[in-house]
This record gives structure tokens, C-alpha cells and sequence, in this order.
């Protein structure tokens, strides 16, 4: 027997079929009446409940989707630093002797420390930089004794960079500058002579300066 379809109609047809069946089961296999009967009420009970399920079926169950799974938030690696270009530095040029060039030489130094203040971990290590380019006469004769001074007492004698710069200052700067401009400027041999009006103004602008004169009445006499 095939399936009866999924209408009421079709259940009522498949109830007559069993029962016309269960009929001549019992003719055949002398199965006792009673035994039929109850057979045919619990098929009949279920049919029932089957028909009202094909009539009246239950709500459809929506079909909502899983809540979405949140996101992690993704996490990037760092940026690498960005690295800051330095501009290409040229180092002091080795320092000789004369007094004349110890300005110059000590604004090199200090003016090199200021662009790449990352090269130097300490003043101790600025120092023994500024140490290397005394490569000659009284200058590496002093570096020498500086040296020598700390295999005696055991400790660096310059500490700080400001110390080395007032040790510079009293043995390789002109012990009388300003009275060495003074003198020239006052004296009656300082003259412009075969040099160029640039280089004469260059000078007497530098022995105005070491001098300390100020007032415009005295520059335009002494020019």
C-alpha cells in the first residue's frame, strides 16, 4: 500500500482502506472481534489527530538567523620610528698653537655637539672628542699633562664641559684681547695699508667687538 497524501481526503480514503483490510484478516486468521474493534479505534484515534494536523498545522518557527559573532578588533603592529635625517657635519679641524685660531677651533667643537648631541653619552666623552684634534706643539703637550694627571690622582682633572671651556679659554685664547684691540684701535699705525676695503672692514669690525666700543661717534672716528 502506498502512503496516503497530506490531505483530509486522503486520510479518510486510507481509514476505509485499513478498515476493509483488517476485515479480511479477521476471516481468514478467525482473529476475534473485539481485538479488531480496538485495533480500529486507536488507527482511527491517530487518523484523527493526523487529519486535524493537515487541517490546522502549527506556526512555522521563523527562521532567524545566529546573532552575528562581534568582531575582534584587529590590532596593527607599531609603526617604526621615523628616523630623523641629520645634516652631514664636518668635524673641527686639528688645533695647533696659535692663540689667534682658539675662538674659531672652541665654536667648531661647540657648535658640532649641538647637531648631534645623540654622539656623545657624557661631557667626559665630548671632552676626550675635543682631546683627539690637539695633535701638535703646546696643544698635545697640554692634552699630555691633562692625561697624565689622571694616572696620578685616579680621576679625569676636567669634569664638565664647562670646565674644559674656561681651561681653553686660559691657555689658548689671547690673555689681553680686549686690551690688544684697544691698543690697536687707539694707536696711529693701524691703517687700511694695500688690503681691501672688505677685508679692512672685517678686521676693524672684529677689534670693535673685542674692544667693547659701543658708542657710534667713536666708531666713525676710530674707522
Amino acid at each position: 500500500m502506498s502512503l496516503p497524501p497530506d490531505t483530509p481526503q486522503g486520510i479518510a480514503d486510507a481509514l476505509g482502506y485499513l478498515q476493509y483490510h483488517l476485515h479480511e484478516l479477521t476471516e481468514r486468521q478467525n482473529v476475534s472481534e473485539s481485538n479488531i474493534n480496538s485495533t480500529l479505534a486507536a488507527l482511527t484515534a491517530q487518523l484523527q489527530q493526523l487529519t486535524q494536523l493537515v487541517a490546522n498545522p502549527p506556526p512555522a518557527v521563523p527562521n532567524t538567523p545566529p546573532p552575528p559573532v562581534p568582531s575582534l578588533p584587529v590590532s596593527l603592529p607599531p609603526a617604526p620610528p621615523v628616523r630623523r635625517t641629520c645634516p652631514k657635519l664636518s668635524c673641527p679641524p686639528d688645533f695647533n698653537r696659535e692663540r689667534h685660531n682658539g675662538c674659531a677651533f672652541l665654536n667648531s667643537c661647540s657648535l658640532y655637539i649641538r647637531l648631534a648631541p645623540e654622539q656623545f653619552h657624557n661631557e667626559q666623552e665630548r671632552i676626550l672628542w675635543a682631546l683627539t684634534f690637539f695633535k701638535g706643539g703646546r696643544t698635545a703637550k697640554w692634552s699630555e699633562n691633562v692625561f697624565c694627571q689622571e694616572a696620578d690622582t685616579g680621576v679625569f682633572p676636567i669634569q664638565t664641559w664647562g670646565d674644559f671651556e674656561q681651561q681653553f679659554w686660559l691657555h689658548f685664547f689671547p690673555a689681553n684681547v680686549k686690551a690688544d684691540a684697544i691698543n690697536a684701535l687707539e694707536g696711529t699705525s693701524y691703517h687700511q695699508e694695500n688690503r681691501t676695503v672688505d677685508d679692512y672692514l672685517d678686521s676693524f669690525q672684529a677689534l670693535v667687538s673685542d674692544a667693547g666700543y659701543t658708542d657710534p661717534q667713536t666708531l666713525v672716528v676710530k674707522f
